[in-house]
């Protein structure tokens, strides 16, 4: 066994170092230091997602609102029957679930992209 004067000492290694010897990009950089430019690039996606949220709102408040505006006006259509079940129940009762699933899968979708350019934008 070699003395202990002549082995060769010891290198202690850490990834850490070299994660922050990486360069990290401006945006990312603002968001982390909370600065005014990072803030407005999170108000930016709050207001996208906002945006988002309100005209599917929109679509589907006027997609299930009209319905009964539409028998009001219409009494004759409310009278229509198909396979001896009225009209306005096949409409009201079964129409909104496909049409809510629908909804739903639009929002997750475009919320999503949403994320994905911001996340692309902060990373470039």
């Amino acid at each position: 066994m070699a003395p202990l004067s002549n082995r060769p000492k010891r290198t202690r290694v850490v990834l850490g170092e070299v994660a922050r010897a990486r360069k990290v990009s401006q945006a990312r950089r603002e968001l982390a230091e909370q600065t005014e430019i990072g803030d407005a690039l999170i108000r930016g996606l709050v207001r996208a997602q906002l945006a988002l949220a309100l005209r599917l709102a929109l679509i589907v408040g006027l997609g299930l609102g009209t319905l009964p505006l539409l028998f009001s006006a219409a009494p004759a259509l409310a009278r229509v029957k198909i396979w001896e079940i009225s009209l306005p129940w096949l409409l009201l009762g079964l129409l909104p679930y496909p049409f809510l699933v629908a909804a739903g899968w639009v929002y997750v979708r475009m919320s999503e992209r949403n994320e994905r350019d911001f996340t692309e934008l902060v990373e470039k």
